[in-house]
């Protein structure tokens, strides 16, 4: 998500991302045109005794949807906060709060294993959202009946944060009630097991809820829907790998130097493009050969990188011109998750394999996967299963 920061709460960045500057004046615009029929529930079901033809006229119904969407999106902060504070209380570091198209996230550098500690999070930002819910409630009741306006807002607030606190005790993971499903699964079985499980339902309610939003009409839900698919599909594959690469180095799934194909940093563009196409890689390791160092890793240089220069020059380009001398590395010793994390952190396909600054091999997604497919369908990474893929 592409996103800004716009202050801190307890030590812990607030962000918003950019779509939340579409939906928050939408969620105005609703909350405003609905503004008359909203009244008469909150008559009815709180007796807020709101005069309903008092804020009904002229621009105060879309002033006060704004309120009361930011007064929402304020709830939304704190019910984050309330899953960052109990996750940060048994140590685990929050990178950042977002606010974005569908609330709010809190970014956890690692989640927990221990079914209690996940339990006791889940939890925390349902329980945020319904004091806030209360307090709200609490300066509804003592607000004067003639400031219609702002007990239309408050009411407003009671009864939603209340409604989203159930809305995310559904067992629809990776949502609130998906992580408490998820917590006491795990207290009898592995924590993969348990996620795999907790993301099967999960996805059940996304589909159900998604049929329900066509049906209903209600595009927003139908979202909501196919972010829950998504996202649960994601960390369920996460946690999968996580554990299958629980004991697994990178030097245990990377191609060893000595298979690796390696281009000199004076060979054209057009040639490496012709050796691309014969070897089937897209990605090689520049190195420079000398006769009193040996050989010396300078680059790396990717199908991405050649095309930048157009078909009619490539002859006249070297690789050292066009090759990334930024060079992301990870030493082979380091988990095969680590490995995993940065490719996606930087957004790359390999990493170099460095040790004692030596080029030692190369780790790329293809490697990953081959290795990801032998645990599962072994148990085991053997040094004779190695892929010897460089793509």
């Amino acid at each position: 998500m592409r996103s800004f920061r716009i202050g801190s709460l307890f030590g812990i960045p607030i962000k918003l991302d950019l779509t939340f500057l579409l939906v928050l004046p939408l969620f105005a615009y609703l909350i405003g045109a609905q503004i008359e029929a909203v009244a008469r529930i909150l008559n009815n079901g709180l007796a807020a005794g709101i005069d309903v033809g008092a804020i009904t006229g002229g621009p105060l119904p879309w002033l006060l949807g704004l309120a009361a969407a930011i007064g929402l999106f304020v709830g939304v902060v704190l019910h984050e906060l309330g899953h960052s504070l109990t996750a940060r209380r048994y140590g685990f570091p929050i990178e950042s709060i977002t606010l974005w198209l569908f609330g709010g996230i809190a970014a956890f550098s690692e989640m927990p294993e221990d079914w209690r500690q996940e339990l006791n999070i889940a939890v925390a930002g349902p329980i945020v959202s319904i004091l806030v819910g209360v307090g709200s409630y609490a300066l509804f009741v003592v607000t004067p009946e003639s400031l219609d306006g702002a007990r239309f807002v408050l009411g407003y607030l009671a009864v939603l944060n209340v409604a989203l606190a159930f809305f995310n005790m559904l067992p629809a993971f990776p949502m609130d009630g998906g992580r408490v499903l998820r917590a006491l699964l795990a207290r009898s079985q592995p924590y993969a097991q348990a996620t795999q499980q907790a993301a099967s339902i999960g996805k059940l309610f996304a589909v159900l809820m998604g049929l329900f939003g066509l049906f209903s009409g209600n595009i927003l839900l139908i979202g909501v829907a196919f972010f829950i698919y998504i996202a649960a599909s994601s960390e369920a594959q996460q946690v999968t790998m996580k554990a299958a690469f629980q004991d697994v180095t990178v030097g245990d799934i990377m191609t060893p130097a000595d298979d690796l194909h390696t281009v000199e940093p004076e060979t054209t563009v057009a040639e490496l493009i012709r050796r691309m196409f014969t070897e089937r890689h897209t990605g090689y390791p520049v190195v420079d050969t000398n006769a009193f160092e040996g050989e010396r890793l300078i680059g790396l240089v990717t199908l991405t990188d050649a095309r930048e220069i157009e078909p009619v020059e490539r002859d006249a380009y070297t690789v050292e011109d066009v090759m990334t001398t930024e060079l992301k590395t990870i030493g082979p010793d380091s988990d095969a998750m680590t490995a995993i994390d940065r490719m996606r952190e930087h957004d790359i396909g390999r990493l170099l394999v460095v040790d004692d600054d030596d080029l030692v091999g190369l780790i790329s997604r293809t490697d990953v996967m081959t290795a990801f497919d032998i645990v599962q369908q072994s148990g085991a990474v053997a040094p004779s299963s190695r892929p010897r893929t460089a793509d």
